[in-house]
């Protein structure tokens, strides 16, 4: 079986966000507005998602 992945997309900018969130988004490896990036479904990605959740929008895949 394939692994689940998730479809992360920077909905808001960190721009006024805490330092922590604002390398939390860079950690995900989005740089720019509305700029998707697909992750491994895994406990560390979600931890991060958590961290940001009123910036990203996620879909499972």
């Amino acid at each position: 079986m394939a692994e689940k992945k998730l479809r992360i997309t920077l909905v808001k900018s960190p721009i006024g966000a805490v330092p922590k969130n604002r390398k939390t988004v860079e950690a995900l490896g989005l740089r720019k507005l509305n700029k998707t990036v697909e992750m491994p479904d895994n406990d560390a990605v979600r931890g991060m998602i958590r961290q940001v959740r009123h910036l990203v929008k996620v879909e499972e895949i």
